[in-house]
């Protein structure tokens, strides 16, 4: 199956059905720049679950995915693919390729328990620094690969 591009809101996926809207996450808390603040202006919940799910500390580490039901059969995943928010001593960039895929491996599960669309904008090439060129072939062999539908924004 191949992944579908679109312009237009990941925020306002126009399928029916179930749906995943998967966003990228930095592993130290922060939330408040980049497409976190498009989920906020839509949904409180995502953004309290995440920060709820950090101070807890519990399996709060880089590829993990906490699932947040924002609509009847929407989810918003939390994705934590990004290591800290700045690039670090030796010039590299937050994101973490192996807890992008790890988190969407994850993603895939859920989307096959759930009977359920993917979607998402170009996910850890803003902020977290990532290549898309790097992100696609994860998004391929987790997801779409494996038969789920996915749809990426460009806004």
């Amino acid at each position: 199956m191949e992944i579908n591009y679109i312009k237009g809101d990941a925020t306002k996926p126009q399928v029916e059905g179930n749906k995943i809207l998967v966003h990228v996450c930095n592993n130290i808390g922060g939330w408040g720049k980049g497409f976190v603040m498009a989920i906020s202006k839509r949904w409180k919940e995502p953004e309290r679950q995440y920060r709820e799910w950090f101070r807890s500390q519990k399996d709060f580490v880089l590829g993990k995915v906490q699932f947040v039901e924002v609509e009847h059969s929407f989810w918003i995943a939390n994705l934590i693919g990004q290591h800290k928010i700045n690039k670090d001593e030796l010039g590299n960039s937050p994101i973490r390729y192996e807890a992008v895929q790890s988190g969407l491996y994850k993603v895939a599960q859920f989307a096959f328990e759930k009977k359920a669309t993917v979607h998402m904008p170009r996910i850890g090439c803003g902020l977290a620094g990532g290549s898309w060129d790097r992100i696609e072939p994860l998004i391929k062999e987790s997801l779409s690969d494996k038969g789920i539908s996915v749809t990426v924004y460009d806004f």
